[in-house]
């Protein structure tokens, strides 16, 4: 699954990024630590124009009773996402993609806690090496408040005041690549740029084609290291989230672990490749 990510490229950037037409996007700020049901950018077809918007994260079918039911949406799977009734029209006409910077997983350290017999978990920041953001295939829905008032209680209809739509969204994901199978069996479907013209086109109905770009990313587009686990506390959301730690690692295990292109990943978290080395050298292992 997907269930945390980072989002720290401007709305501007974004929209040059992804050949964003119409930029409608509200500034979210730097959130190293998006959670679900969080407020963030997608890019979807509205009005013939390729759009940044500003999404909740965590889909709400239209027939839906009330919203709460997307803290439960939060991805949906490539294997079912055409035939599973929460998801399949939006697959069919409701497609979006989901910019991020990287994302993260939590990794089962085994022997870590044998005598309180817990289950300990090693989180860890993925990104692309190349340091460019991620186009995570997601499906966005558009659900409107039911009134309820009795009819002799309501305004004329020109009166009346519409109830603000809600617009929400959710990450598809795939099983994991080679790269990231010993961190978790899952990871979102990140789309390759030449797919993303097929996949905004609200009239490319499909479902063969469009199921066939829900796939693993090629193993050498991603990299990843482990990270501490403040990232466990949405409470925290700052560029630190992301700095490379020797938490719950064995010492030998770190260049493994980190491999010789994370350059990228130094850069993202504002620090230079030596000073990203210093913070690995004096961590503290807990």
């Amino acid at each position: 699954m997907c269930g945390r990510y980072t989002s720290a490229t401007p709305p501007t950037m974004l929209a040059e990024h992804f050949k964003v037409e119409s930029l409608r996007a509200d500034d979210l700020g730097e959130n190293y630590n998006v959670a679900p049901t969080s407020r963030v950018y997608a890019v979807a077809q509205h009005e013939h124009q390729r759009t940044l918007g500003t999404f909740r994260w965590g889909l709400v079918p239209a027939w839906a009773k009330d919203p709460s039911i997307g803290s439960k949406m939060i991805n949906a799977r490539a294997e079912t996402v055409a035939t599973k009734s929460s998801f399949r029209h939006a697959f069919k006409r409701k497609r979006c993609i989901i910019p991020a910077d990287g994302f993260y997983e939590w990794q089962v350290i085994a022997g870590r806690d044998d005598s309180a017999r817990k289950v300990v978990k090693q989180p860890v920041w993925i990104h692309r090496v190349d340091g460019q953001p991620l186009a995570f295939a997601g499906l966005w829905e558009l659900w409107r408040p039911r009134t309820t008032a009795p009819q002799e209680d309501q305004q004329s209809e020109e009166d009346a005041e519409t109830p603000e739509p809600l617009r929400t969204c959710t990450i598809i994901t795939t099983t994991a690549n080679g790269r990231l199978a010993p961190v978790h069996n899952r990871m979102p479907v990140i789309l390759p740029e030449s797919a993303w013209q097929m996949w905004l086109d609200t009239g490319f109905d499909d479902l063969e084609v469009l199921q066939g770009l829900l796939v693993p990313a090629a193993n050498e587009i991603v990299t990843f290291h482990p990270v501490s686990t403040a990232v466990n506390s949405v409470r925290n959301r700052g560029p630190e989230l992301i700095r490379p730690s020797t938490l719950g690692t064995e010492p030998g295990d770190m260049a493994e672990v980190l491999g010789r292109d994370d350059e990228a990943g130094f850069r993202l978290a504002g620090v230079t490749v030596a000073e990203g080395e210093r913070d690995l050298g004096d961590a503290q292992t807990r």
